[in-house]
């Protein structure tokens, strides 16, 4: 039938569509970063030797500093970097980075750790909108559900699930914590490349 036929059409013009593949990995390896950071904070302080309730406060800080970091994000987007998805993305990513080799760094010093706990759940929320923004206004109009499906599918199967979950877990219990930071720093940069390819399409487009 003809709405069997668009439906296809629709979802084959967001697997054909490079950039947007390039969104929906970059999203794996912001939300790799977003839980891994935020699941396994409570547990390397504990290890650490910090009490259980000031590794809670982290965890609390954390998700609290995400709602005005997600405003700002927005903000920028939209009035500094007029429309622009990628560039605000690949800055906050690049200061998640140096955030997290500050909380490795200073890991067994519960007010640098919260700070940077502060300072990562600020800076990494707004990449997770931003993602998912992008891939809307990068899709077709009759694609934008599917295409917002692809990167949000990423994100949590293969981002949360697998990466934050199982190899960060599967990391941290053979190699140590200091490899799993490596592996965190990697992520960021990893989805700060995967931006930059997706920024020419954007700058193309806007």
């Amino acid at each position: 039938s003809e709405a069997l036929l668009s439906s296809r059409v629709v979802f084959l013009t967001v697997l054909s569509n490079r950039v947007l593949w390039y969104i929906a990995f970059a999203n794996a390896f912001v939300y790799m970063v977003r839980y891994g950071c935020l699941d396994w904070a409570p547990t390397i302080l504990t290890e650490k030797g910090i009490h259980i309730k000031e590794a809670g406060w982290a965890y609390f800080a954390y998700e609290i500093a995400a709602i005005p970091g997600t405003l700002v994000c927005g903000w920028l987007s939209d009035r500094v970097f007029h429309g622009r998805r990628a560039l605000p993305t690949i800055i906050f990513m690049a200061v998640v980075a140096v955030f997290i080799f500050i909380y490795w760094q200073f890991s067994d010093n519960i007010t640098i750790v919260l700070l940077c706990l502060i300072a990562i759940g600020f800076f990494i929320y707004g990449p997770v909108m931003l993602i998912g923004v992008q891939a809307l206004d990068l899709a077709p109009k009759n694609a934008a559900g599917t295409a917002a499906g692809l990167t949000g599918f990423m994100g949590y199967v293969l981002g949360t699930a697998l990466l934050a979950n199982v190899v960060i877990g599967y990391v941290a219990q053979n190699a140590g914590w200091n490899w799993t930071f490596v592996l965190l720093i990697l992520s960021c940069v990893i989805s700060i490349l995967l931006m930059m390819l997706t920024y020419q399409e954007e700058k193309r487009t806007l």
